[in-house]
């Protein structure tokens, strides 16, 4: 499937305010999986340097500084994606593999420490004790674990809207039954996590309805299953991950795959002002599917 991607994110301060240097994550990740072949990013007002990142997980960030002050801070991007993942099933698991709790060999077990460990300070009651009725619904198969968490969430969960905040707790989540795509994937992950399995978040796009002009960005989970790699899992919807998902970054911690980070300290302080800096955030994200051989440029023309 070959995807293109406008996406446009504003904020307008009430005074003039300093950027501090910002993190972008919003580059298509490109591997395997999915193939980026065309990006750019037009940022405003015109930093005065940009550092191309690449961080652990292998995702390619912008850091972004500036120098001027301003009262407006805009990215507009525009991506376009090729996604290879026709069969999410195409894999062998290791023989050991086959079952939970997951016993990675202890070389493989030490690098995937910070995916295994508990999204909360300590493990979650509620989670786990999900994680185990699954776990003896299913025999300790490990494929129908994943796939009876996922429909599982999916069936008894509904979804919210809920643009700002750090995720929900896997326990609060469960509780209430609701939640943002972002929290049903940390309940995932949570529940994967009981039982041995290693995971992190993504965030990224979903086709969806193409016939809509409202997206927005989406968090599913990913999985290491030794013999398959990282394999996607988005209980929002109840899908394994396939070419209809297009990932952004990937993170052990929701808290590293925010699209936009940094600070802002006001030109003029509160005891000169009297006023707090006061901001309004504005985002557009819209996807179309793209027929073979079409050019970035001619899509931009027919949106």
């Amino acid at each position: 499937m070959r995807y293109h991607i406008h996406h446009k994110t504003s904020y307008t301060y009430n005074q003039p305010v300093f950027l501090k240097p910002h993190l972008v994550r919003l580059r298509p990740r490109s591997n395997s999986w999915q193939t980026l072949d065309n990006f750019f990013i037009k940022i405003t007002p015109q930093p005065v340097g940009i550092s191309e990142i690449n961080d652990l997980d292998g995702n390619s960030l912008q850091k972004i500084w500036f120098t001027a002050p301003t009262e407006q801070f805009a990215l507009e991007i525009e991506s376009e994606i090729e996604t290879h993942i026709d069969n999410p099933f195409n894999f062998l698991l290791e023989p050991w593999a086959l079952k939970l709790p997951m016993d990675y060999p202890n070389s493989l077990f030490h690098q995937l420490q910070s995916y295994l460990r508990p999204y909360s300070a300590i493990p979650d009651a509620i989670a786990l004790a999900l994680a185990q009725d699954i776990l003896h619904q299913e025999k300790q198969d490990t494929l129908a674990f994943l796939n009876a968490l996922n429909q599982h969430i999916y069936k008894n969960c509904s979804y919210v809207v809920r643009e700002t905040g750090d995720p929900w707790e896997a326990g609060i989540t469960w509780r209430n039954k609701t939640g943002s795509c972002r929290d049903l994937t940390v309940l995932f992950m949570e529940a994967c996590r009981a039982v041995g399995l290693a995971t992190r978040f993504v965030s990224g796009y979903q086709e969806g309805d193409l016939a809509t002009d409202d997206w927005e960005l989406h968090a599913w989970a990913e999985v290491y299953l030794p013999g398959g790699g990282w394999r996607g899992y988005d209980p929002t919807h109840g899908l394994v991950v396939s070419d209809r998902h297009i990932a952004l970054v990937a993170s052990a911690n929701p808290l590293y795959t925010a699209p936009v980070v940094g600070e802002i300290v006001p030109v003029s302080p509160f005891m000169t002002t009297g006023k707090l800096v006061q901001s309004a955030m504005q985002t557009q994200v819209v996807v179309r599917l793209q027929n073979a051989g079409m050019s970035m440029s001619q899509s931009l023309k027919s949106t």
